[in-house]
């Protein structure tokens, strides 16, 4: 019997309609993906604690009965769980949505959703979660431990402290802050950050990188609205300046990004 090709990728559905979690089912199912559906969080919980490292993804509703699907995000990453997780939600405030980046998830959907869309955004999602996974040709090159002002952060294990109060890492929020720190000073134009933390096309018209990099401001600067830090240098690109002393005009706007569009990754 031929394996179907995504057979060892196990994606974990917490919906508690069940029509709908059927449907999802159904369909991520007939793409070859191995699929678990949690009808609450406690549920879901448990599936990933009896399945550890064995989840690539998590589709995550936020009205859930008994608990949030906020409490879920946010207990994974508390945890240590570190694979990505899409929120799918009716919910349509920009609050609901800036609460959910803040807990720990990568995107954001709202229903009803376009379902070639969705197919996308999980294809994508896994597609940076097995790209991730080290190498040991490139291993010993990375960079595992960087400080910067107040703040030190581990990649290793995608934590950092603030001042010594400790901030969980999402994954996309851990890849932009360790190309970042990786080419400190020099000014990246969105295409680059695109092609190589995304590794989506540099053309491609999204917001995500000032969504995230408005994340990174709101971790890490101690004033958001006059960062020092993570610069926004207009028509070239952004900035990450270590000491916090960057020469730039007075005028330098410093967009605070607006999270209401969904952080396409």
């Amino acid at each position: 019997m031929m394996m179907k090709p995504n057979a060892d990728t196990h994606i974990l559905v917490v919906e508690d309609e069940e029509h709908l979690a059927v449907g999802i089912r159904y369909n991520l199912e007939a793409e070859g993906y191995q699929v678990s559906v949690a009808e609450d969080g406690r549920m879901a919980l448990r599936i990933v604690e009896e399945n550890t490292g064995l989840i690539d993804l998590v589709i995550l509703d936020l009205m859930l009965p008994g608990m949030s699907g906020y409490a879920v995000c946010e207990t994974l990453r508390s945890n240590g769980e570190d694979m990505p997780i899409l929120i799918l939600s009716a919910r349509t405030l920009s609050e609901d949505r800036t609460r959910g980046f803040d807990v720990g998830a990568d995107q954001y959907m709202m229903k009803p959703f376009d379902l070639d869309e969705f197919l996308s955004r999980v294809k994508n999602l896994l597609s940076l979660r097995r790209r991730r996974q080290p190498q040991n040709e490139v291993k010993e090159e990375l960079v595992h431990q960087y400080s910067f002002g107040d703040v030190e952060i581990d990649f290793d294990t995608f934590q950092a402290f603030v001042n010594g109060k400790p901030i969980r890492l999402t994954q996309l929020e851990s890849k932009l802050l360790h190309y970042f720190v990786s080419h400190p000073e020099r000014i990246i134009p969105k295409g680059e950050l695109l092609r190589e933390v995304w590794e989506m096309p540099a053309n491609v018209s999204t917001r995500a990188p000032d969504q995230f990099i408005a994340r990174l401001r709101k971790m890490f600067e101690k004033d958001k609205s006059k960062p020092k830090h993570f610069i926004t240098i207009r028509d070239a690109g952004y900035q990450f300046v270590p000491n916090g002393e960057a020469a730039k005009p007075e005028d330098e706007e410093q967009p605070e990004a607006d999270e209401s569009d969904t952080a396409d990754s």
